[in-house]
């Protein structure tokens, strides 16, 4: 089967996402020309100083994807395979590779799927095949498996901060990867589960999914509702989603001594926290920044989802192509919307 064009969702800016047919590349060696058949929306994409200096593109990198055609020397895919394709994948014989800081890889900063995963058709690049294509279970839904990426995100932060049985953990912001962060922080083992929003159905949903507590900003004291659920001792891990400087100085607010700072989003370019180095040096606080996901994580994560951890109940909007523009409104706005899937 050939195919010279897709419909695709084209980003120009926040406020101009149009659909589009733009062209496909032809299939060479290695490659693999892929149907998606569904593909989340990330709360990233919805940041726009991020994607201004991107556009225009073709968004989507959350895909689950059938597989229609195979270039020549593809071993271990055929046609009607489901799979999950990661939108970067590094090159594992770099310095960066070896030492496993793979989105450090100039050829995973490099690769992408072509166009996005917010079009009908896309040609997967010959790196991304050997490094981070999975088969995904016949149990696994579409739906269930468009989290595969976030995750993969979210595995590698819990990873990187050490979050482990007994730990009492803090998440602030409850979105979608907020949500992920109290699945999986309850799944390893975590003593006290902490979620923290300014919206109050956010609040509720996260104490629904398994946080012990629940903490509407606008109505409590973040730092002292941690202290007093802690001993006065604060959270081991606090984890901080929203990228702002006014987020980080909460987090730390309730961060434990000895624990560790986890900044999961980053601030805007030129945006500084003015780093307080005589508190994190005396109370030995740890700041760990989490980027991205490669192939270890997003395995261990297409594992979770095949066990069971209960990720279709975030799953708030669906949509089709044509309605890409407004689930991105509705991620942007923040409130009702938690995952937002779409079927080309």
């Amino acid at each position: 089967m050939g195919v010279a064009t897709t419909r695709a969702i084209v980003y120009h800016t926040s406020e101009d996402l149009r659909l589009e047919e733009v062209p496909l590349p032809a299939l060479k060696p290695g490659e693999l020309l892929v149907r998606i058949r569904a593909c989340g929306l990330c709360p990233g994409e919805a940041m726009g100083w991020y994607m201004a200096r991107k556009a225009p593109l073709v968004p989507g990198h959350e895909p689950v994807a059938e597989v229609v055609r195979t270039g020549e020397g593809v071993a271990g895919f055929a046609p009607k395979d489901r799979i999950f394709v990661h939108h970067h994948a590094p090159c594992l014989v770099c310095r960066f590779c070896r030492r496993g800081d793979y989105v450090h890889c100039a050829t995973f900063r490099r690769t992408k799927l072509n166009p996005g995963g917010l079009s009908e058709f896309a040609v997967v690049p010959a790196e991304v095949v050997r490094a981070d294509v999975l088969r995904i279970p016949d149990a696994l839904s579409d739906e269930a498996a468009t989290f595969v990426e976030p995750l993969a995100c979210v595995v590698k932060a819990a990873h990187r901060a050490g979050i482990g049985p007994g730990d009492r953990v803090l998440v602030i912001g409850l979105g979608v990867m907020g949500m992920l962060h109290v699945l999986l922080a309850s799944r390893l083992g975590a003593e006290l589960v902490i979620g923290a929003d300014r919206v109050s159905s956010r609040v509720s949903r996260a104490t629904q999914l398994g946080a012990d507590v629940g903490v509407d900003v606008t109505r409590d004291s973040l730092p002292d509702v941690v202290r007093a659920r802690t001993d006065g001792a604060g959270a081991d891990v606090v984890v901080v989603g929203p990228g702002t400087v006014e987020a980080i100085e909460l987090g730390f607010a309730c961060v434990a001594s000895g624990g560790t700072l986890s900044l999961f989003t980053p601030t805007p370019p030129g945006v500084a926290w003015p780093f307080p180095v005589h508190d994190v040096y005396f109370r030995e606080v740890t700041v760990v920044p989490s980027y991205s996901a490669g192939p270890p994580e997003t395995k261990e994560a297409l594992q979770l989802l095949a066990a069971g951890l209960p990720v279709e109940a975030l799953v708030t909007h669906r949509y089709s192509l044509d309605g890409a523009a407004e689930g991105y409104r509705l991620v942007r706005e923040a409130t009702e919307a938690l995952k937002v899937v779409v079927r080309p």
